[in-house]
């Protein structure tokens, strides 16, 4: 691309726009033209560093005001732009800025300051019961600490660290090729922006450990499998003093004998006997509070048929749902044949049955329209 092409143009943007609308611009250009976009097309790649560089001069107040005066001129030359080299992100820098970091991905660094600490995953198994009440969680992970002797600085005590000259502290330096400034971690001070020249025996300059650490953790009730919990600031001490990362916690669920579960509700199969699904009855299923929820069954119930109780599911994370925050439970009725018959039992069975055959199936319509369908298919088949 032509070094002549107009920044305002390339990011398709009045020249008086605000920065709303600038960052507005490059995020939906960046998603464009990015190469992930657009493999193997050198154009887009080209464009997509065109606009990057653009949006990294117009976002600064005194480089833009810069720009509008002398244009391209600015930066060329050691003219008004303040020198030779642009103060451009990397090209994974711009991309990082639109979508931001999560867990693992690359260490923030600020200009001319120390790196900020990696972001710790932690895996933590519960039972249904512990997420119904919340949980106090004692955790042990293995984490890089800030030094002690050092307060980690990484430089000897009674040291401390020097500017990097080679960089003059930013951690960076660059190089202009044509339009694009090329940017890479100082090779003197490998990005940090200081030089420790007397480095601390316990770390050796790095200005962490590796050690045991013990958290407590509060889950609050209601947690869902795969609930992630941020605990700012627990996660591995920045380099040399830098800032720490944070703690994320995984929540599992073990499968409950009883109960499955959908969000706030709850499930759970009961087995009646078929006395009481002929003539009714009640039910007691025990809940997650330890209490128990009474289920009126009515007479005829089949196997399938589902009674919700109002309220005794699981709490909401949020406290945001009918019935006082609390989610419901879904009882699903399994009607059991009875076993291991005693001979009164099977005696009165059988009077049952030769009644219900006098009856001409009124007690089961299902099983007789079962079999009449049966026959009609039976018939057409035969005629």
């Amino acid at each position: 691309m032509s070094t002549e092409i107009d920044y305002y143009e390339l990011l398709e943007c009045q020249r008086g726009a605000d920065d709303a609308a600038l960052k507005s611009s490059y995020r939906r250009l960046a998603m464009k033209w990015h190469p992930d976009k657009n493999p193997g097309d050198a154009s887009a790649e080209q464009r997509f560093k065109a606009i990057s560089e653009a949006y990294d001069c117009l976002k600064d107040p005194q480089k833009r005001a810069a720009y509008d005066r002398y244009g391209h001129a600015a930066f060329q030359n050691g003219g008004g732009g303040g020198g030779g080299a642009q103060d451009f992100g990397g090209f994974s820098d711009i991309f990082e800025n639109i979508f931001g970091e999560f867990m693992g991905g690359r260490q923030q660094r600020g200009r001319g300051g120390a790196a900020r600490g990696q972001d710790l995953r932690y895996d933590l198994e519960m039972s249904l019961e512990e997420a119904f009440a919340g949980k106090a969680a004692t955790l042990e992970v293995e984490v890089a600490a800030a030094c002690e002797p050092c307060g980690g600085s990484g430089a000897k005590p009674g040291t401390a660290a020097r500017q990097c000259t080679t960089c003059n502290g930013q951690g960076r330096v660059g190089m202009r090729q044509g339009l694009f400034m090329v940017e890479r971690a100082c090779p003197a001070c490998h990005g940090a922006g200081q030089i420790i020249a007397d480095p601390c025996e316990s770390c050796g300059g790095a200005g962490r450990i590796e050690k045991k650490k013990t958290l407590s953790v509060n889950v609050p009730r209601g947690v869902d499998d795969g609930t992630r919990i941020r605990v700012a600031g627990e996660g591995e001490a920045g380099m040399r003093g830098g800032p720490p990362g944070d703690l994320y916690i995984f929540v599992h669920l073990k499968p409950h004998a009883l109960f499955k579960r959908d969000g706030t509700t709850l499930f759970a199969m009961a087995p009646i006997s078929i006395t009481t699904a002929a003539l009714g009855g009640e039910i007691e299923v025990p809940g997650l509070d330890r209490d128990v929820a009474v289920v009126k069954i009515p007479h005829g119930t089949q196997t399938g048929k589902q009674f919700r109780v109002r309220g005794r599911g699981m709490p909401a994370l949020n406290g945001g749902v009918a019935g006082g925050g609390f989610g419901d439970l879904v009882v699903q009725i399994e009607v059991e044949t009875p076993v291991k018959l005693t001979k009164r039992q099977r005696e009165l069975l059988e009077e049952f049955q030769a009644l219900e055959t006098e009856e001409g199936g009124r007690n089961t319509p299902k099983q007789t329209g079962f079999f009449d369908k049966l026959k009609d298919a039976w018939n057409e088949l035969t005629d």
